[in-house]
């Protein structure tokens, strides 16, 4: 069913908004309106505009506690929102303290590995560097050079006098070197090497005693700063870890505030400058609606009306589904097609019967029917997935069913069958002949189906006031006079019955076929419109002959469209018998990982082909004929537990 709604409006002084969001409104659903739309008949309206004061702060929270904070706990009875602001903000300040602290740590320590990167490759170097670097008239030069080129360096230092080429550390690519020159021909001796694509390396003069006692001293200070480093995020972590609690439950109470103040963009402003009041309205359950103004009765500061009259509302009222635990699950086929209107009626009861009866129909067995049971029942309990309640269901049917057909894993020699068995019941029908009883029951089923669906119309129409199509359409009173004749004629033929006289039978089909025909005038008349015929009298009378030819072959596509159902639970039992075969069941030595096997597939294959056909002829066979699905979901603004 759908609950029923009440259109709210409340007022108060503009500077108590947040008291009366936060403290008594959050506690309720309500599904607030865009009140400068809703009003424009009040003057002087302005929009309520603002920035949130708890976006900062809930930002900051919520990058402290990053996306894989567990489940949301409820604000700490004791916080106020004064109180969670400031844990933020303290916290805050103390993690970005920790958090520079480590990023000087860390910078500190890449800046010390990129110099025992440096020192390390003169580690071969068996000379203290202070002692190099205190040379006044020899130069040196730190560098390394490719290792193609570095023969040609090797014979000019061979040759020359003025240089001495040491070689230091050896990689794939590179050779490190250093290189000594007199001062006076250092000039002359650096464009060489230049020329040769020598590249310089500057070491710091900050290390004392070899490259290698350098090297291990850079070791050494990096363990230290890791160290560092490991402290640094222990005492953040450890700061984080202590406020944990409180600052979830400051993010829950900071969250609620957050979007209670965005009430705003819903809110609109009188005029006034000096006593400006705030106006919100929407939709409230009619029990709530109730709830609220009692609490809101002894509230001076609050005015709070329910308005009856549908006159002033602009806007349609959104849609609740209310239905019992057991149909629950069916509200997602129903949303899947459209959600119904305010004032439609709700086909979950509808669908959760039709398509557990049909599935089970189609899939009669009452071992795997159980098997679906069980698993969707669990599978439910555990996930709280609706279509393992659905599942479920179809499996409580296709148990029931597979006891009718005397089916159980296939096997259909087990338990008699309390009704008939698909593959071999045969009804006798006359111009007609010998034909499958399941086929037959599927027909039936599905023209009573259509038949119930009219009706639903029929009253969906007279609660929207249409008359027209109450009475004159293909679903209306003449579809159903007509398409309920035909259905009587056929099984008072198919009885063997005395069918009606030729006068009551012109009567019975000819007047509704007329009807439909005229429909569009008929519909102006009662309405007393004044109709216009596109076209002109001709072209009216083509279009409506080769509409009316659309609408009974649509009856009658829309009539054999439920064959499937009996062939699907003809093509089941056959399915069964071909894994029966295989596993050896005619032998006698059956062969139980086959049988096994085969169940299970037929299972998961036919399962979801027959779940997939019931929902096409729950879709196009039955909610074509009465049902809309042009609602618009209930979205309640704010419901908090503080």
């Amino acid at each position: 069913m759908i609950e029923q709604m009440k259109f709210i409006s409340i007022s108060g002084p503009r500077d108590d908004l947040d008291r009366m969001v936060n403290q008594i409104l959050s506690h309720y659903e309500i599904h607030l309106e865009n009140a400068m739309s809703e009003l424009k008949s009040v003057s002087k309206l302005i929009p309520f505009s603002g920035t949130s004061p708890y976006k900062e702060p809930l930002e900051k929270v919520r990058k402290m506690l990053g996306s894989t904070s567990p489940e949301r706990k409820s604000p700490a009875q004791d916080m106020n929102i004064q109180e969670a602001v400031s844990l933020v903000e303290d916290t805050d300040k103390a993690m970005e303290a920790a958090e520079q602290k480590k990023a000087e740590l860390e910078q500190k320590l890449k800046d010390t590995h990129a110099l025992y990167e440096q020192v390390n490759l003169y580690t071969e170097l068996d000379f203290d560097i202070p002692v190099l670097l205190k040379f006044k008239h020899v130069k040196y030069r730190f560098g390394r050079v490719l290792k193609e080129l570095y023969p040609q360096l090797q014979g000019f230092a061979d040759e020359s006098e003025d240089t001495i080429l040491c070689k230091c550390h050896e990689t794939d690519h590179y050779i490190s070197l250093i290189y000594f020159v007199p001062e006076s021909a250092s000039d002359r001796i650096d464009a060489v090497f230049s020329s040769l694509q020598f590249e310089r390396i500057f070491l710091p003069d900050e290390y004392a005693g070899t490259p290698k006692e350098a090297s291990a001293d850079l070791v050494d200070r990096m363990n230290e700063i890791k160290k560092q480093i490991a402290a640094a995020t222990q005492e953040r972590d450890a700061l984080l870890e202590k406020q944990k609690d409180r600052l979830y439950a400051a993010q829950a109470l900071l969250e609620s505030y957050h979007s209670n103040f965005n009430v705003r963009r819903f809110a609109a402003l009188t005029h006034e400058k000096d006593h400006p009041f705030y106006i919100l309205c929407g939709w409230l359950p009619a029990e709530e609606a109730k709830k609220l103004k009692k609490e809101l009765t002894s509230d001076a500061d609050t005015f709070f009306s329910i308005e009856d009259g549908k006159d002033h509302i602009t806007c349609t009222p959104p849609t609740r589904l209310k239905n019992p635990a057991i149909l629950r699950p069916f509200e997602m086929f129903v949303k899947m097609y459209g959600l119904p209107a305010y004032n439609e009626f709700d086909p979950t009861l509808l669908i959760a019967v039709t398509y557990s009866i049909f599935f089970g129909f189609m899939f009669g067995d009452a071992g795997q029917g159980l098997l679906l049971l069980i698993g969707g029942f669990l599978l439910y309990r555990t996930k709280r997935i609706d279509l393992a309640a659905i599942i479920s269901c179809c499996g409580f049917f296709s148990t029931i069913f597979g006891f009718l057909f005397g089916s159980v894993f296939g096997f259909e020699d087990m338990i008699p069958a309390l009704w008939l068995r698909p593959t071999e019941a045969m009804t006798t029908l006359p111009f007609v002949g010998r034909l499958n009883t399941v086929f037959v029951t599927a027909i039936a089923l599905g023209m009573g189906m259509i038949l119930f669906t009219m009706i639903l119309n029929i009253f969906s129409c007279i609660l929207r006031k249409d008359k027209g199509e109450a009475l004159f359409d293909t679903n209306g009173v003449a579809g159903f006079v007509f398409y309920f004749s035909l259905a009587a004629v056929i099984v008072l033929f198919m009885s063997g019955k005395t069918l009606p006289a030729t006068a009551v039978l012109a009567v019975m089909f000819l007047i509704p076929l007329i009807l439909i025909f005229l429909k569009e005038p008929l519909t102006a008349a009662l309405e007393k419109k004044q109709e216009k015929l596109s076209g002109g009298l001709g072209m009216f009378i083509t279009q409506g002959v080769f509409e009316l030819f659309e609408v009974l072959l649509s009856y009658f596509s829309n009539t054999l469209s439920f064959v499937r159902v009996g062939a699907f639970a003809v093509s089941h039992a056959a399915m069964m018998q071909v894994v029966l075969m295989l596993a050896g069941a005619e032998s006698g030595h059956i062969s139980i990982p086959v049988i096994v096997i085969g169940n299970l597939f037929v299972c998961g294959m036919e399962g979801l082909v027959v779940g997939i056909q019931v929902l096409r002829l729950e879709y196009y066979e039955l909610f074509s004929r009465f049902y809309k699905g042009t609602g618009r979901e209930f979205k309640p603004f704010c419901k908090s537990n503080i």
